[in-house]
């Protein structure tokens, strides 16, 4: 078997995942009030949490959604052009938008918070800048520090996506521990795939 140094992989792509993994570890610190006010927020409504963004940023939103659903937080994820088209009306007073964009300045996000704050919803922004448009609207914002060069060229938004997809999951797991949503509820609504079969020996 060929040892890694012997089978060609460029040394840009190991510099970026060490770059990935410290911008990750990075994250802990950013962990703070910001994280346990956007749960309190969620645990005062009692509507649904929609995560919403574009581009890479909805597939992070995406990946919340389905997440904070298994530990227990009712969530679906809306596509902003979608929302603008029509699907606002899913919007209720009682809901909760997680609205991310490393940016702030996607047009169609920012139109689509603005309008469901409008709504009644309440509003918490996932950002790299805190300042911009979408900032602004946010009942909680939190902004995500990544190092540059876990973005390359600070164009690619690979670090950076990875940080706000891991913020995502301390605040399902935040979540789940603060409404004391067993495992037992998470195998029960996860029949499917290998955690299904977990569940049956399990039960067996």
């Amino acid at each position: 078997m060929s040892g890694p140094d012997e089978i060609g992989v460029p040394q840009t792509a190991r510099e970026l995942i060490r770059a990935e993994a410290d911008a990750l570890v990075a994250l802990e610190a950013q962990l703070d009030e910001r994280l346990v006010n956007a749960a309190r927020l969620i645990l005062a409504r009692h509507g649904k949490v929609l995560p919403v963004g574009v581009g890479t940023s909805g597939h992070v939103a995406r990946r919340m959604a389905h997440l904070l659903s298994v530990t227990g937080t009712p969530a679906i994820f809306l596509h902003p052009a979608d929302g603008l088209h029509g699907s606002l009306g899913a919007i209720q007073p009682d809901d909760v938008v997680v609205a991310i964009s490393r940016g702030g300045q996607s047009n169609e996000i920012n139109e689509f918070t603005r309008r469901a704050k409008k709504l009644g919803a309440a509003i918490v922004v996932l950002t790299g800048d805190p300042d911009s448009e979408l900032g602004e609207l946010g009942d909680v914002t939190v902004a995500l520090s990544t190092p540059s060069d876990a973005d390359p060229h600070g164009i690619v938004a690979m670090g950076s996506t990875l940080v706000t997809s891991a913020w995502g999951d301390a605040l399902a797991i935040a979540l789940m521990e603060m409404r004391g949503y067993g495992w037992d509820a998470v195998l029960y609504s996860h029949p499917g795939g290998a955690v299904g079969k977990l569940a049956s020996a399990l039960e067996a």
